[in-house]
């Protein structure tokens, strides 16, 4: 849609494709339905692929401070909550498609849902687009189809494959910003229960990441907005047949020596009371039983006064550096974004047409580009489609 406007803007007549019934389902679906439109504290940092400088080229043209402008412009009033994240004043995330389907029909865009592009075709100048149903003509086409995330919203490898077919390079591409499945997991002992910790990312021994805030223990591993953070780094080490290993610290706000001084003084305090109970109000309830069976303390209603200097030291350690095994992640469906897609190398970092079919340009998801969490996905989403859509109007 972003594309649409931009290249619309520039006098063009422009049709977009849907093959949905609907445009811009995946907007609403962001933000947890509110949207988070884009970030303030926006930089290269932010995102990752194989070409961060082709990144940088095309952020630059059209930053957040446009896209801001951009959003306003249309009517959109925004605020800018913590982290730099910002979101529409209305708290609905309907407030930014609806807005962006407006200008659409102000443009006099033309919207064709349930048509399934299945490939492309050059044929002199002109390019032809087909699908089961028919056919159209085109003088310039922007391929802006997303990746394989969510695909109850419409995710799919569509136009990975139509690129593919037109001679482009394809990246590996896997889930990302997605929870995690680790060893051990523990099931319903654990799940649903959320703790405030500083978590480690380690690839074959090497530190890869760091995050802190709220983490979810699940049925079936970690989530959380750490969690979902370090899952890019995570699955691209696993991909490469790396080791990968995860370290939870649940006090970061404490040295070790701070928390073996707590220790030491609550089984002091409480000489009589039983282990377990000791622990209470130092750390969530659900999470004492595991925490001993990880320190290797089976009697867990023992007096506290029976628990020698190294079993506290093991407790102690449990609790800043918890270690898990990465063994995947959720599947697709609970993906936010696709790492990987086509090679950016195919496109001009400035324009974003093909290097190999002229004409022919590609933005968003379906390219090598993906970015943290935190209205970083749609910044590139606005950035990359404005280029693409300005550039194929001027061309």
């Amino acid at each position: 849609m972003m594309a649409a406007v931009a290249a619309a803007r520039q006098g063009a007549r422009v049709t977009v494709f849907e093959r949905q019934d609907r445009v811009g389902k995946k907007i609403l679906a962001t933000g947890n339905g509110r949207c988070n439109v884009t970030n303030v504290n926006c930089s290269i940092a932010n995102f990752h692929g194989a070409d961060l400088y082709f990144v940088r080229m095309v952020l630059n043209q059209f930053p957040a401070t446009k896209t801001l402008e951009f959003f306003n412009t249309l009517g959109v009033c925004t605020r800018v909550e913590d982290e730099g994240r910002v979101f529409p004043l209305t708290g609905q995330s309907s407030t930014v498609l609806d807005m962006l389907r407006f200008e659409t029909e102000r443009l006099g865009v033309a919207i064709r849902v349930q048509t399934n592009i299945e490939s492309i075709s050059r044929q002199g100048y002109s390019f032809i687009l087909r699908w089961p149903e028919g056919e159209e003509q085109a003088d310039r086409v922007v391929v802006t189809t997303g990746g394989k995330a969510a695909p109850h919203l419409g995710g799919n490898e569509s136009g990975i494959e139509v690129l593919k077919k037109m001679g482009h390079t394809v990246a590996p591409f896997f889930p990302a910003l997605v929870p995690l499945k680790v060893n051990p997991h523990f099931g319903s002992k654990l799940n649903g229960v959320k703790i405030i910790a500083r978590a480690l990312l380690d690839c074959a021994g090497k530190p890869a990441g760091r995050e802190e805030g709220e983490i979810l223990f699940t049925e079936y591993g970690l989530s959380g907005p750490p969690i979902l953070q370090l899952s890019r780094s995570a699955l691209q080490a696993r991909f490469e047949h790396q080791p990968v290993s995860l370290t939870l610290d649940l006090f970061p706000f404490w040295s070790a020596e701070q928390l073996m001084s707590n220790l030491d003084q609550r089984f002091s305090f409480w000489p009589e009371a039983a282990l377990d109970g000791v622990l209470i109000g130092l750390i969530h309830k659900r999470l004492i039983p595991v925490i001993l069976h990880e320190a290797r303390i089976a009697e867990a209603r023992k007096p506290g006064s029976q628990v020698s200097q190294e079993e506290r030291v093991r407790i102690a350690t449990v609790l800043k550096n918890w270690t898990f095994e990465i063994t995947g992640s959720l599947s697709w469906k609970e993906a936010q974004v696709m790492a990987g897609g086509i090679c950016t190398r195919d496109f001009s970092a400035q324009t974003l047409e093909s290097h190999l079919v002229k004409g022919l340009f590609a933005a968003g998801e379906v390219l090598d580009v993906t970015g943290d969490s935190g209205g970083f996905n749609l910044q590139w989403a606005w950035s990359s489609g404005y280029v693409a859509g300005l550039h194929s109007a001027q061309t």
